[in-house]
């Protein structure tokens, strides 16, 4: 039987207002979640809901307002029993698949991403990173090699796309040296640091001693690691993973290729924009890739998320009519009911004829 995968973008895919825009869209529970989260960080919370681009760059803001959107989305679609086989994250968003694993809360997952953008935006490490297009990973890693200074491979996130990261006047002095050996272009790219290269090891320290503040449980999920690609099975493993990952590479054409190995054929990308589509399908042209950017692609247009009875979620439509997803429909035909967006997916439901779950009329 054929798998899906949950995937999560990483820093960059941010955008002003999009706090506010999520927050507007949710159901009240879901904004007391927000509202907790931030609860004790109010300057935070602003700047998410009501910050420019700008103010947003920065890793501080950028990083809790990203995984904001990626939890709450998969919180969503959880609720409607959409459920994955194998979750992965790209850099950050490795942070906001432990929430789809099941392996951190929802609100811890969102408290330790909001702490995770503040110990490295107050690290002040000086490095920058660099976007090289058009070389294989294997020589980009040998140009690194050849330069005096700390430059290093770092995001495999295409097969001819490899972002480098390391000291910063080494990198600017040296991005045409990449074009020299084939380089259809070398990049520098906005960030305030070096991350996943060997300059972020005093953050990855802090960052240790941060994970004892949380409770950790074993995946229920198996997670794709950055690092190495390899599935993690359990706590430990996970918050060592996470350890490396912030001065170890992402390797996410490996990720991809592990996904499909075990019979992943469809991917959710869960978050703001739709970067990781773009970079899957330059990886696997043969995997689906459903983007899941807000809350109306998973509850429709004009709908909001309501509750008919305690923890059980329904889609309301004009004429209060609504259809409860719930544990008594199997997984496959939620997954084929969602897929086929609201009206085709009422379709299904009728000629399944599912017993137990049908329209609600209220």
């Amino acid at each position: 039987m054929s798998k899906i995968a949950f995937v999560f973008p990483g820093q960059g895919t941010q955008y002003a207002g999009m706090g506010k825009k999520l927050y507007d869209e949710v159901d009240a529970d879901n904004k007391k979640l927000i509202d907790e989260i931030f609860k004790n960080n109010e300057d935070v919370k602003k700047v998410i809901f009501e910050g420019t681009d700008e103010e947003l760059k920065n890793t501080k803001y950028a990083q809790p307002a990203i995984a904001l959107f990626s939890v709450v989305l998969t919180k969503l679609l959880k609720e409607k029993g959409i459920n994955a086989d194998f979750v992965a994250g790209h850099s950050l968003g490795e942070y906001s698949s432990l929430y789809a694993a099941g392996v951190l809360s929802e609100t811890d997952t969102l408290k330790l991403i909001s702490k995770r953008g503040e110990i490295m935006s107050s690290a002040n490490i000086d490095g920058g990173m660099a976007a090289i297009l058009g070389l294989s990973a294997e020589d980009v890693e040998n140009i690194c090699d050849e330069i005096d200074g700390i430059v290093e491979a770092v995001n495999y996130n295409e097969p001819k796309q490899t972002v480098i990261a390391g000291e910063k006047e080494v990198i600017e002095k040296n991005l045409e040296l990449f074009k020299e050996k084939g380089a259809r272009r070398a990049l520098p790219l906005g960030v305030s640091g070096p991350f996943h290269s060997s300059l972020m090891k005093p953050v990855a320290k802090i960052l240790k001693k941060e994970f004892e503040n949380y409770t950790w449980n074993n995946p229920e999920t198996p997670i794709i690691a950055n690092t190495t690609a390899n599935i993690l099975n359990s706590a430990d493993e996970v918050q060592n993973e996470l350890y490396n990952q912030t001065f170890g590479p992402v390797k996410w054409v490996d990720t991809i290729n592990k996904l499909a190995e075990n019979g992943v054929t469809k991917i959710y990308e869960i978050g703001p924009g739709k970067v990781l589509a773009g970079l899957i399908k330059k990886i696997n042209k043969e995997i689906e890739v459903i983007n899941i950017e807000n809350v109306e692609k998973i509850v429709g247009k004009d709908k909001k998320i309501v509750r008919l009875m305690p923890n059980i979620p329904a889609q309301v439509l004009e004429g209060m009519t609504a259809v409860v997803f719930n544990k008594n429909i199997n997984t496959d035909l939620n997954r084929e009911v969602f897929d086929k967006g609201y009206d085709e997916g009422i379709t299904i439901l009728d000629k399944k004829q599912i017993e137990g779950d049908k329209s609600v009329g209220m």
